[in-house]
């Protein structure tokens, strides 16, 4: 089950969440190669974040999936995450950080 944890300095106070949610869910499960209601998407809005020296309008994002993840996938995940958010929030993808974890490469790499 893949999780994203969207966080961002965007008050997201009178924003319309759901498109969001459901872009992301959708975008993440056609990358991932699973199915949409297997993904959870978590959003918070009004969280302290300095990047690049300042508070302009900016997000980090954390992806946790078993499995699905390689480089291709990573680059499709920052690129489709970053498209939403600068369409829905207007954060520049540029402004935008995306953390990817896959929990089956901790196993890989602890049979080494």
């Amino acid at each position: 089950m893949p999780c994203v944890d969207i966080s961002t300095n965007v008050n997201l106070d009178g924003v319309d969440a759901d498109p969001i949610f459901s872009d992301v869910t959708k975008a993440v499960a056609s990358i991932i190669g699973r199915p949409e209601n297997l993904v959870m998407v978590l959003l918070k809005g009004s969280v302290a974040i300095s990047f690049e020296g300042n508070k302009e309008p900016a997000a980090f994002a954390e992806i946790i999936s078993m499995g699905g993840i390689n480089s291709e996938v990573k680059r499709k995940l920052i690129f489709s995450i970053g498209t939403i958010l600068q369409t829905k929030l207007s954060i520049p993808r540029t402004r935008f950080f995306l953390k990817v974890y896959d929990t089956t490469m901790a196993h890989k790499i602890a049979k080494l």
